[in-house]
């Protein structure tokens, strides 16, 4: 098994260092344009296996595609954050340059991979994979999903003080403002959330989640990296190891929740051939409002992308 992560910055360096530490992948290697900065943490990377006792070989590269040839899976972190006096559309129409130069590369030396898109703006960056690189849409993913549900599932077990391994959760929809926790489907051990916690608390908590981002962005100045690195991670394991584990994941809708040709967040299964299947819940007529909300949402940023064309 065979594994590249483009983009060796943080959120990159750390889906690295995960996957090699879980010994996931026998070869892991680390792609970015600056030069050596792959190489660097690829290197650190495996001058600590004899510490912490893995096999995985991590290998960096400098732009160099020839070295990822033959992967399993990619996941793709490039892309630049949002800077001050930038818009949200200078911010497309950048990463999505980016994020097109990759794809061409990974068809061109993997197109047997299966691709995981990180990069920012998510739900817009997987349309712009999917479009590029031909590829079934069981094979082109965005990670939003897992870590959404991360931080809404630390911050339930903050607020009941329990275990996070106890609680499951399911969001859906767009990454951001528009994703839709669903209370209903979340539970503590088997128990319904709503049964331990008050409604008041419960939706501040839901809030919290859908701002999640902005909130590390403002304490530290930058984006968050251990959770997403994590979770990107979480969904290479899942494909590598043929869990079929059920996730939510962004992925092209084709009619699914009355919804077709959108790139949204739901619940699918995750094995080897990458998504086995798109899970449709029985939503009640509010989480419905607010998936098609969220949906609108998608939709306008990906007209920006179709403009931009």
């Amino acid at each position: 098994m065979k594994v590249t992560v483009v983009g060796a910055g943080n959120v990159g360096a750390t889906c690295a260092d995960v996957l090699a530490y879980r010994e996931i992948a026998n070869e892991v290697v680390l792609l970015d344009i600056k030069e050596g900065v792959a190489e660097g943490k690829a290197l650190d990377i495996w001058q600590k296996a004899p510490i912490n006792l893995y096999d995985t070989r991590t290998v960096g590269s400098t732009n160099d595609y020839a070295k990822t040839a033959d992967s399993d899976v990619v996941v793709i972190t490039s892309g630049l954050p949002r800077k001050p006096g930038m818009t949200r559309d200078d911010l497309i129409q950048t990463n999505a340059g980016i994020v097109k130069s990759v794809t061409e590369n990974v068809v061109k030396h993997s197109p047997n991979a299966i691709i995981i898109i990180v990069s920012n703006p998510l739900d817009v960056m997987t349309y712009q994979a999917h479009i590029t690189s031909k590829f079934p849409r069981t094979r082109v993913m965005g990670m939003a999903g897992i870590l959404d549900t991360a931080r809404y599932r630390a911050f339930l077990a903050e607020a009941l003080n329990v275990s996070p391994k106890d609680i499951q959760a399911v969001l859906m929809g767009g990454h951001g403002d528009t994703m839709v926790p669903l209370p209903r489907y979340t539970t503590v051990g088997g128990i319904p959330v709503t049964e331990l916690i008050g409604k008041e608390e419960l939706d501040a908590i839901i809030e919290r989640t859908k701002t999640g981002g902005g909130e590390l962005v403002k304490l530290m100045g930058t984006s968050a990296w251990y959770a997403p690195g994590s979770a990107a991670a979480q969904m290479v394991e899942a494909i590598a190891r043929d869990q079929r584990r059920v996730f939510p994941v962004c992925v092209k809708l084709e009619g699914e929740y009355g919804i077709k040709d959108c790139y949204l967040g739901v619940p699918v299964i995750l094995g080897k051939n990458g998504i086995e299947k798109v899970i449709e819940l029985d939503l009640n007529a509010e989480e419905m409002e607010l998936l098609k909300v969220s949906e609108g949402h998608v939709k306008e940023v990906m007209n920006v992308l179709d403009n931009l064309a």
